[in-house]
């Protein structure tokens, strides 16, 4: 009995030992290490404007439908680009569904950039990613869309290539993945744009 008793106080008191550490001392070390050294990502790397005001993450899309701005990543995400509800479509390959949601971006991406019927459409211009909250676009997705953007606000089509040059994140190390578009950045861009139009 009395070595029942010893093993129980010792479980009970492993128990306590590792619980203040690995509920209390760690997460506590890990988000001081986190604002002290990596306080933009560690809190969301939000885009905040002049005023102070909260625009959004550079991590998460936003939908755009206007013509004045770059279109985002089309998104199966709640009723777009929801975070709380981060999902894809679930559609697989040979989706009926899927194909002719495709098909329907398709024709709507040639409409909305006055793109040729011959000329290919960018995947990421009419399919949905897995997370659903996209931040980027392809560059060639971008460039397509560049055309209408700039006639839209009256801009030089000279004048938003440069601001998607500035909002085009290159390939991490210059090999790992693809150069992207942050499209909320891009966007909040041009509409801070301060400088000559046509």
């Amino acid at each position: 009995m009395k070595t029942f008793l010893a093993e129980i106080r010792s479980a009970l008191l492993v128990t306590l030992v590792l619980a203040v550490v690995c509920c209390g001392l760690y997460p506590l070390m890990v988000y001081g290490l986190a604002q002290a050294l990596f306080r933009d990502k560690a809190n969301g790397s939000l885009i905040t404007a002049t005023d102070g005001t909260v625009r959004g993450s550079r991590l998460i899309g936003q939908q755009f439908t206007a013509d004045k701005y770059f279109h985002s990543r089309p998104s199966s995400a709640g009723n777009g680009y929801d975070a709380a509800n981060s999902s894809g479509s679930n559609l697989g390959p040979t989706s009926k569904k899927l194909a002719d949601t495709i098909t329907q971006n398709v024709a709507d991406y040639r409409a909305q950039n006055g793109i040729a019927p011959n000329l290919p459409v960018p995947a990421d211009a009419v399919t949905a990613s897995g997370s659903g909250l996209d931040s980027h676009i392809s560059v060639a997705n971008a460039e397509l869309q560049l055309a209408r953007v700039a006639k839209t606000r009256g801009l030089t089509k000279a004048t938003v290539q440069s601001l998607v040059e500035k909002f085009t994140n290159r390939p991490d190390l210059g090999i790992f993945g693809d150069a992207g578009v942050n499209v909320l950045q891009l966007n909040l861009a041009l509409d801070d744009y301060q400088g000559p139009v046509k």
